[in-house]
């Protein structure tokens, strides 16, 4: 990774949770042990390490709790770390010039209810000092893109909980980013709604920009991005370009055959991990790219007809539950 837009190591967050002393059910304990009480402490992240580069869009991944939310929060600058250090557009963790070309959109955000687009948009501009002509432009440009200019005159208290989440990625893109940092920006979000976020995830790769986003929508990271991070309990479990991530030694290949009698199709399934017989046809299973070939000529030359050799590539929802279960993909 020559230029990272985001890089951090060894990111360590710890929340002190009070005395378990002072709970209901464990009041008794700590007088026994001659103390006040026994101080509670929770390890939300312990020693993430990740990289994402420049003009890549990059998949956070991990079960509820994992740590993803707060490990986006340490990024922003928003609580501190524990231990551990980082970059971010290469600057230090919360530098004000890198927080400057950052765009966020947290997982659940709150926006004075009050305020239409416009108005809504302009105050983030503000915020990134932007001039009066560039915050009109370009929150009519944002509104438009986000299919919310028949909305444009409605107060946001007004909004569907879709329709709030297009607003939060508009202000997330108000002072054109370098970086945007996305917590759940499928969420509430119809079809068409994650198609169109979809296309200004690509529209800002297009442009140069880094986009790193989580999500518990599987199929969109797998249409979207170029590596992803698997985390949990904390730990980055497994990391890399989609395509690895997919295409590991244990996919399979279907090969399906017509024209085969009960004894050749005993032979077949000897070499074969799973075999399914329908109608006039059987479907076999192999584990090895290089079994196809043998086992398609031995088929063939036992009289059977080839009707069809598929490679069946693992799916994005089979790595991350195995990862996050503690295993690996079958």
């Amino acid at each position: 990774m020559s230029n990272p837009a985001l890089s951090v190591e060894g990111l360590v967050k710890t929340f002190d949770l009070g005395f378990i002393g002072s709970l209901p059910g464990f009041r008794w304990l700590a007088p026994r042990l001659g103390v006040k009480g026994i101080a509670h402490r929770v390890e939300a992240v312990r020693g993430l390490t990740l990289t994402v580069e420049t003009g890549e869009i990059y998949g956070f991944l991990g079960p509820n709790g994992a740590g993803k939310t707060t490990t986006m929060k340490m990024m922003m600058g928003l609580i501190a770390p524990t231990a551990g250090t980082g970059t971010l557009l290469g600057r230090p963790l919360g530098d004000r010039a890198a927080r400057a070309r950052l765009g966020f959109l947290p997982e659940h955000p709150y926006f004075y209810d009050h305020l239409k687009p416009l108005e809504f948009l302009d105050f983030y501009g503000r915020l990134f000092k932007l001039d009066a002509r560039t915050r009109r432009s370009r929150s009519l440009e944002l509104i438009e893109r986000m299919g919310l200019t028949y909305a444009i005159d409605r107060p946001l208290r007004r909004f569907s909980k879709g329709m709030v989440q297009r607003i939060g990625i508009a202000q997330a893109l108000i002072n054109d980013p370098d970086l945007v940092v996305l917590d759940e920006p499928m969420s509430g979000l119809d079809p068409m709604g994650r198609k169109d976020v979809r296309d200004v995830i690509f529209d800002l790769k297009r442009r140069g920009k880094t986009v790193f986003f989580s999500s518990h929508i599987l199929q969109d990271v797998e249409m979207i991005c170029d590596r992803v991070g698997i985390v949990v309990r904390g730990k980055v479990v497994s990391e890399g370009p989609l395509t690895d991530l997919l295409d590991a030694p244990s996919y399979r290949v279907d090969v399906v055959l017509a024209a085969v009698d009960d004894a050749l199709a005993e032979r077949l399934s000897a070499d074969a991990s799973d075999t399914t017989h329908i109608g006039a046809r059987w479907s076999f299973a192999l584990t090895s790219e290089d079994a196809v070939t043998p086992f398609v000529a031995h088929a063939v030359a036992a009289g059977a007809r080839l009707i069809s050799v598929t490679p069946q590539r693992r799916s994005l929802e089979e790595v991350f539950v195995a990862r996050a279960q503690g295993g690996e993909p079958a």
